[in-house]
């Protein structure tokens, strides 16, 4: 039976992950700052650490008798875009520790395999109609926020460590994940969430105000490609960055359209300034693709699979 160590357990992907490596049959250790809010930890074991504290990465990777055959790094301190341009400093300082310290235990623990959970925020910001970006082409590096320039240094740090120790060090770089159990109120929700919140608690008839113009694009993934992506890669031999996320490119009037018409309601929207991110984006999924991975679940599908679960919150939330 391999062992893993989940890192950001108590958290929306790395708590699905969580789930699909006990599905493949591993002993799954969970730790992060708190535990999930959601839903039950699937972990066997769940340990309670702040991974910024150097000495807390190095008891979440200590197990009696033994060692981890694989870690999967995805504990960090993000949000959504409002949370991304307000909290700049704490991004950069909190994450910046957990990974220090985690890379540095790790390798020098002898962990033989490491995953990181890296982001698009590391490329540029793109205009609609480019053509795609690559793997390679987050250098010259010129990332849209400070939440992408952590990401990318942290990157080239887990591969100076693979190089050094010999540690097998696999990174994917996230594309908007999204679904259920996830955070979805007070200002860390990604804009998937946020829409189906906004939506939900909004009467029939009613106005939603949406941040921009709606014209902005993106790719947004469900949760359960996401974690079926992370196990291919960690199984593989494909070295370096891979971009994992969903072909379907739409703007963000065509998430919050699909949004409101699986919702049933007649919403009204209001577009406000707000922080947007970058115009669009377009990325290969050629790397990821090779190890037969490929999206089962689409946007409508996943907002379907999303929005129930997110209107079931803010009912309870207002029974309270």
């Amino acid at each position: 039976m391999k062992r893993a160590l989940v890192c950001g357990a108590g958290g929306f992907i790395a708590g699905h992950l969580v789930k699909k490596l006990k599905r493949e049959g591993y002993w799954v250790r969970g730790v992060d700052i708190k535990e999930h809010e959601f839903s039950k930890t699937a972990a066997d074991e769940f340990l309670v650490l702040d991974l910024r504290e150097k000495q807390n990465c190095k008891a979440a990777l200590s197990i009696q008798g033994a060692k981890f055959d694989e870690v999967y790094q995805l504990a960090a301190d993000m949000g959504g875009m409002g949370f991304i341009h307000s909290a700049e400093c704490e991004i950069m300082h909190n994450s910046m520790l957990i990974n220090v310290h985690m890379t540095h235990a790790a390798a020098t623990m002898g962990i033989p395999r490491y995953f990181f959970s890296s982001s698009v925020c590391v490329y540029r910001d793109m205009q609609p109609g480019e053509p795609e970006l690559t793997e390679a082409d987050a250098i010259p590096a010129h990332p849209d926020n400070e939440y992408g320039w952590e990401k990318l240094y942290t990157e080239r740090m887990a591969m100076a460590y693979g190089r050094r120790y010999g540690m097998q060090v696999r990174i994917a770089r996230f594309q908007n994940c999204y679904g259920a159990e996830g955070t979805w109120t007070g200002g860390r929700e990604k804009a998937p969430a946020a829409t189906c919140r906004k939506v939900a608690e909004a009467e029939d008839g009613g106005t939603i105000e949406v941040w921009g113009d709606g014209t902005a694009i993106r790719s947004y993934t469900h949760v359960n490609d996401m974690v079926e992506g992370v196990y291919l890669l960690m199984q593989s031999d494909l070295e370096g960055a891979v971009n994992i996320g969903c072909p379907q490119y739409v703007t963000v009037k065509e998430l919050v359209d699909t949004v409101i018409e699986v919702s049933g309601k007649k919403i009204k929207v209001k577009y406000v300034p707000g922080p947007v991110g970058v115009q669009s984006r377009n990325f290969s999924n050629a790397r990821i693709y090779s190890l037969g991975w490929q999206p089962k679940v689409f946007l409508k599908g996943g907002i379907q699979l999303t929005y129930p679960w997110i209107e079931a919150q803010v009912n309870a939330a207002r029974q309270k």
